[in-house]
């Protein structure tokens, strides 16, 4: 035996090696997904390639790159006879052209930025040996095309003659992944270059932030004048001004606070509810609200138009202001909301019904009366206005001559139709153009989305999506109405906001997918058309999991209250939402929509935004949430590499209540700059594959949430000189692994940071769903801290009270799990990201709470709506919910369950609060003989039973024992 490998074995036996190992076997084993060297999605080229023409669908190479590669190719082969060409020539060839490949990132291991990159693609093992036997010595040749010839010739004079020192340096473990087996995979490269789905089916989807600490915004739109900038509007009565490079002016475009009617109540539907500017906009510089207004205490829509300042192409004149048109609101809801200009130069404007429940004004409701301008979409001519009206109507109005009828409407019957859009159609061939997309919201039962046509009649209120609402009206033989391209249960949602036809040029995947979303249930959906039949089919949206979106700047969670979709520009999609429906929290976030899958080609869709004079100042775009390609664990630094810096940032809510967190922390990384987590939160509205109110991962794996340990070494002195790629990481951390202290740097709680738990259970974090561990392999180490240390300890020398655990349970769900921040409206006195001392001794020992997991005690008479979990793996603070009424134990199922009714559950239980919900039956299914007991469950929080939270009559239900709610509780 060796010295080196009877101090490898001494280390083993010691068990301080095996966190080293499994973190390196971490970068070896994980999942790969397509990406390129520069961190980018891969691409189809827009030329052919001529030299590794087996990428020419579908790589990261250009032709610029693959010729190149070419010129490198010849140059080494220069160095051969004809034998020699024909034997290694493939071999070279091969080599050279993975830098094409589209899983170039995972063959050099540019995945992982605290790596170093190799310096050659992976190859397999087998592949490696054939490699070495016919043509190991052009390895030299390979080394010095990418530097000085003296710069590897130690390297290669050693390995050259050694199999084995040769293929520890070229091969890469991961056997489904290296070089050629990766190309060969017909499973991974199935639908390569196609939207990446999950199990259910799912679109995976990422976002990118844009902007945030906005108020409820409910418009973003951009003036098509070549400067890219966009123009958002927030409920409250301000519009700014954003820049294509992110930054916001600091005056607003147009403030209107003084005039609009709101609230602060949340779910107000009054207020500023849109913007549309004149789509001559440079010359004409006029533009157009729709907002609530009190005049004589009616409640009033108005719709105005103001003219641009002469001083500032950023703001408006505040005193241009003209109405164009007011309209009495019987009731403050049901407003609409939409102003568009069509590509026939028109505006068209979108009013609600009035307001209450079921349209109840006249005879047949308002929608059907064309008489009144309300529930109706209408569309005037504001061309040449200055001197006379206000507007005109436009000469093919389709009810211009009809008795008794408004001449402005263009269409009619819809309820309150939230978020419109227009086809820009497809970039190549046009199809689609014109096309007026409308979400519909619905009264009890459905949410709908409309094609909205000339005269059209949308049948409301004879009609709620595809059923009969008013049964007397539906039946009349002259509605003859418009059925709507799809239309959803609230079982899906309860408030549809309409979206976009993607139409941009970053994404070519995702063109032609109408993509929106549902308000109440933060659900994101999208439709595809079938251009032969004519009919669209449905597939929800989901957040990618990490190793999805794992690229520059993206995340995958976003805040649950969709509130309106944009387009920029270039025709690239966004959604904003927020974290509370209120007008004044300053919760509301833009997120720009990416698909990781593929990219346009480099250069393709580059644009050179007009410059524009600003006035005032700039306030440059931080993020706030956390990327995920900072999520990633680091692993043992290489004593040769050079340590990196990390900033990680992540969303920091306004203030609400305490930090509730169902995912887990990221492991610390070397020398963070500062470290600041969201407050993160679960909820259900889901039965197929979960949206987020914060949705991230589509995941199902549950992880502890600890503080993970960070391992510190410092350089010591190797007894032999590492000889290959792998070897030089493994022998670097084994030579020093014996006079390696294991110390821990967890972290200070700050305001709006992720809270750790203490160690006292090592139940995994909601993650991607992952094979479980074969029983022959070790079972992962993870080393928690109790408590976090004070500010400033960045080492603590292992207490003598901690030990090592190992991870438990892993649960797995057929659904991507939902993760979602609840905001917290924040004091006035701390800023976004202050940190506040957390109390407690650093020895504190945490205790178990009382009453955990059994719902009961022994010897006490159960009361009704006493509850308990079950757990299959005998765990207490998680597992099915069962309530005890009328003397027997029952199931709840997971409609409408949130994490607020997993509080109640939790709280009776003796835990502080609900960490995640899990639906479809995830922590475990009921046998037939349980009774389903309780249905609906809505909770706001407080309540001490489900018994006294809203639901359906105990044993009254549509569901079965596959949709038994589980909770996770901390």
């Amino acid at each position: 035996m060796t010295p080196q490998t009877s101090d490898l074995h001494r280390a083993l036996h010691s068990g301080l090696l095996l966190p080293i190992f499994l973190l390196l076997l971490q970068a070896w084993q994980g999942c790969c997904h397509p990406q390129c060297l520069d961190y980018k999605p891969p691409f189809e080229p827009q030329q052919p390639l001529t030299f590794c023409k087996e990428y020419s669908k579908f790589g990261c190479c250009n032709l610029d790159k693959d010729e190149e590669i070419a010129v490198r190719f010849y140059g080494i082969m220069n160095n051969f006879d004809h034998s020699g060409y024909v034997t290694c020539g493939k071999y070279i060839r091969s080599i050279l052209c993975q830098e094409c490949s589209p899983y170039s990132a995972h063959l050099y291991d540019a995945e992982d930025a605290n790596t170093p990159m190799r310096i050659l693609p992976g190859l397999c093992g087998d592949y490696c040996s054939a490699y070495w036997n016919q043509c190991r010595y052009t390895l030299s040749l390979l080394l010095e095309d990418l530097g000085g010839p003296q710069r590897f010739a130690n390297l290669t004079a050693t390995i050259e003659e050694d199999r084995r020192k040769f293929c520890d340096f070229l091969e890469l473990k991961d056997e489904e992944y290296c070089y050629p087996n990766v190309v060969s995979n017909a499973e991974l490269n199935a639908n390569l270059g196609f939207v990446s789905e999950d199990p259910t089916g799912c679109l995976e989807l990422c976002l990118q932030e844009v902007a945030n600490g906005l108020r409820n915004p409910v418009a973003m739109i951009h003036a098509d004048d070549g400067t890219h900038r966009f123009f958002v509007a927030e409920q409250l009565g301000y519009v700014w001004v954003y820049l294509a490079n992110g930054s916001r002016i600091d005056r607003p475009f147009l403030n209107l606070t003084h005039a609009v009617l709101t609230s602060p109540w949340a779910g107000d539907e009054r207020g500023f509810l849109c913007l549309g500017l004149h789509p001559r906009f440079t010359t004409v510089r006029k533009a157009y609200v729709y907002y609530s207004v009190s005049v004589k205490r009616e409640e009033r829509i108005r719709i105005s138009e103001f003219t641009l300042s002469p001083y500032d192409d950023n703001q408006v004149d505040h005193s241009s202001e003209r109405t164009i048109l007011e309209v009495v609101e019987p009731a403050s809801n049901h407003n609409g909301g939409q102003l568009l200009f069509g590509h026939d130069g028109y505006l068209y404007i979108f009013i609600g019904d009035g307001g209450r429940a079921g349209d109840p004004f006249g005879k047949f409701g308002n929608s059907q009366n064309k008489s009144t301008l309300l529930g109706k979409v209408l569309r005037v001519d504001i061309e040449n206005n200055d001197d006379g009206a206000p507007y005109s109507i436009p000469s093919d109005n389709p009810f211009l001559l009809e008795k008794e009828t408004r001449p402005e409407i263009y269409a009619y019957g819809v309820r309150n139709m939230w978020r419109c859009s227009i086809d820009r159609g497809d970039p190549v061939t046009g199809r689609g153009r014109g096309r007026l997309f409308c979400g519909d919201v619905g009264q009890n039962k459905f949410e709908e989305v409309d094609i909205i046509l000339k005269g059209g009649n949308y049948g409301w209120r004879a009609k709620e999506g595809f059923s009969c609402y008013d049964r007397k009206l539906c039946q009349n033989s002259s509605l003859d109405d418009i059925l709507p391209i799809f239309a959803y249960p609230h079982k899906l949602g309860r408030s549809v906001t309409g979206g976009y036809i993607y139409r941009g040029c970053q994404m070519p995947n995702l063109n032609g997918l109408y993509i929106f979303g549902d308000f109440m249930s933060g659900r994101l959906m999208s439709l595809k058309e079938n251009v032969t039949t004519g009919e669209w089919k449905y597939t929800e949206i989901c957040m990618g999991r990490d190793r999805t979106c794992r690229f520059p700047k993206l995340i995958n969670s976003y805040y649950k209250y969709i509130i309106s979709f944009a387009e920029d520009e270039a025709g690239e999609l966004y959604f904003l939402a927020t974290g509370a429906p209120s007008a004044k929290a300053r919760a509301g976030v833009i997120y720009k929509i990416i698909d990781p899958s593929r990219r346009a080609p480099p250069g393709k869709c580059n644009v050179k935004p007009s410059p524009i004079k600003i006035k005032g100042k700039l306030i440059h775009f931080h993020p706030n949430e956390e990327f995920v390609i900072n999520k990633k664990p680091t692993t043992t630094p290489v004593p040769t590499t050079t340590t990196r810096k990390t900033t990680t940032t992540t969303k920091t809510p306004p203030r609400r209540k305490k930090p509730i967190v169902i995912i887990k922390p990221p492991m610390p990384t070397r020398r963070p700059l500062r470290r600041t987590a969201t407050t993160r939160q679960t909820t259900a509205a889901r039965k197929t594959p979960p949206t987020s109110m914060k949705a991230t991962t589509s995941s199902a794996t549950f992880q502890p949430s600890t503080v993970p340990t960070t391992v510190r070494t410092p350089t010591a002195t190797a007894t032999t000189t590492p000889t290959g790629y792998r070897t030089t990481i493994m022998t670097a951390a084994f030579s020093r692994i014996a006079q390696t202290p294991i110390v821990t740097t967890p972290p200070t709680r700050t305001h709006g940071r992720t809270p750790h738990y203490p160690p006292r259970t090592a139940s995994p974090p909601l993650s991607s769903p992952s094979p479980s561990p074969s029983p022959s392999k070790p079972s992962r180490m993870v080393l928690t801290s109790a408590h976090p240390e004070p500010p400033g300890a960045s080492v603590t020398p292992l207490p003598p009270h901690w030990r090592q655990k190992t991870t438990s349970s892993v649960f797995t769900s057929q659904n991507p799990t939902i993760n979602i921040t609840l905001l917290k409206i924040q004091e006035d006195k701390v800023r976004l990201g202050e940190k506040q001392e957390m109390g407690g001794e650093a020895n504190q020992v945490y205790k178990r709470p009382r009453g955990r997991g059994n719902g009961h005690r022994r010897g006490k008479k159960l009361r009704a709506g006493s509850v308990r979990l079950i757990s299959a793996d005998g765990l207490s603070d998680r597992g099915r919910v069962e309530i005890f009424i009328r003397g027997q134990w029952g199931t709840v199922c997971d409609d409408l369950f949130t994490t607020k009714a997993g509080s109640v559950v939790c709280r009776q239980l003796g835990f502080k609060t609900a960490l995640a919900v899990m639906k479809r039956a995830v922590l475990g299914e009921a046998d037939s003989a349980v009774r389903i007991l309780l249905d609906d469950v809505e909770c706001e929080g407080d309540e001490r039973s489900l018994l006294e939270c809203k639901r359906s009559r105990v044993g009254k239900h549509n569901c079965s024992h596959e949709e038994d709610v589980g909770v996770i509780c901390g």
